[in-house]
C-alpha cells in the first residue's frame, strides 16, 4: 500500500514538472529590432541599444556561481581583443533562472566581476530569461515572430546571442560552447 502511495506521489510531481516546463506564457514584448531596447545597466544607468547599430554585439545571460562562471575570463578577453579594431561588444545579463546561481543584487554582480574577471564590457540589472516573468529583450532573443530569424530557449547560463552589424540575429551560440571558440572568433573577425 505504501508503495503505491508513493508512485502515485512520484507520478503526480513528474507530472507538475513536465507541465511547468512545458508551460508558455503571454508575451508582453512589442518591439521588433534589437535598436528598440533600451534596458538598465547595473548602476540603474538606461542603456540605448539603438546606439549600438553598426557593432557586431554578443548578449550573454550570466551567473557567477555557475560551472561556467570561468566563462567571464574569456567574455572580457575577447571584448578587449575586437572591441575597438572590429566594432565589437558585449552585452551581459545576470539572470538567476537556473538553480539560484546569480542570488546577488547589482552591487554584488559587479563587484563580483570586476574583483574576479576584471569586467569591463556593460553589465545590464538581473532579468528572466525565462519563464512567466521573462524580460522584453529575451522574448526578442528566443522568438522568431520579433527577431525575424529564429526561436530558441535559453538552455543555461553562458548562452550567447550573436548579432551582425545591422542589428539581425545571426547566430545562437550554446552555453558550454567557450566564448573564444574558433567559430565565435571567425564570426567576430569578418564582416
Amino acid at each position: 500500500m505504501i508503495y503505491a502511495i508513493l508512485i502515485v506521489i512520484f507520478l503526480l510531481f513528474v507530472s507538475l514538472w513536465i507541465y511547468k516546463k512545458n508551460k508558455t506564457y503571454p508575451l508582453s514584448n512589442t518591439k521588433t529590432s534589437l535598436y528598440d531596447f533600451v534596458v538598465k545597466d547595473l548602476k540603474g544607468t538606461p542603456f540605448k541599444f539603438a546606439d549600438l547599430k553598426g557593432k557586431k554585439v554578443m548578449i550573454v545571460n550570466t551567473a557567477s556561481k555557475c560551472g561556467l562562471t570561468p566563462q567571464y575570463q574569456q567574455l572580457q578577453e575577447i571584448y578587449e581583443n575586437y572591441k575597438d579594431t572590429k566594432n565589437f561588444i558585449i552585452i551581459g545579463f545576470p539572470s538567476n533562472n537556473f538553480l539560484y546561481q546569480e542570488p546577488g543584487d547589482s552591487e554584488q554582480i559587479q563587484e563580483f566581476c570586476q574583483l574576479n574577471y576584471g569586467v569591463t564590457f556593460p553589465m545590464m540589472e538581473k532579468v528572466e530569461v525565462r519563464g512567466k516573468e521573462q524580460a522584453e529583450i529575451y522574448q526578442f532573443l528566443t522568438h522568431k515572430q520579433f527577431n525575424g530569424v529564429k526561436s530558441s530557449k535559453v538552455q543555461w547560463n553562458f548562452q550567447k546571442y550573436l548579432f551582425g552589424r545591422n542589428g539581425q540575429l545571426q547566430k545562437v551560440i550554446q552555453p558550454k560552447i567557450k566564448p573564444n571558440d574558433p567559430a565565435i572568433i571567425s564570426w567576430i573577425e569578418n564582416d
